[in-house]
């Protein structure tokens, strides 16, 4: 499962915009240190950014990272996200935990909880 975050084909498989979104540029530097960016949005709509950095990289263990997002040039919101991963059974165990600050009404806690989870049905479906 580590791969579906760390490589770029495995993670373009899942970490996409919903729908008929346009994804309009994608950059992945994963590594401690790194960042990504990704922008998109509905066609002709306002453009959505995902802006990363990755701070703390265990393989197979843990991905700690933080981002900002953006809507055109307004800054929605900016989290703190762990991801640990364990063996579990045959398979692996995914914990999230993400604090996020939401900011001038762009977001909220129950916007983002529904977009996360259809990115993680999305990565369940990857695999």
């Amino acid at each position: 499962m580590f791969a579906a975050f760390a490589d770029r084909d495995a993670k373009g498989k899942w970490f996409v915009f919903p729908g008929e979104a346009a994804q309009t540029g994608w950059q992945m530097d994963f590594r401690e240190g790194g960042s990504e960016t990704e922008s998109g949005g509905p066609r002709g709509g306002r453009v959505h950014h995902f802006k990363a950095h990755y701070h703390d990289i265990v393989p197979n263990q843990r991905i700690v990272y933080s981002y900002e997002m953006y809507l055109d040039e307004a800054r929605t919101s900016v989290s703190v996200a762990t991801v640990q991963l364990e063996a579990d059974d045959g398979g692996t165990h995914l914990a999230l935990t993400e604090q996020g600050a939401y900011l001038d009404g762009f977001d909220n806690p129950g916007q983002r909880e529904a977009g996360t989870k259809e990115l993680l049905d999305s990565l369940g479906a990857s695999l």
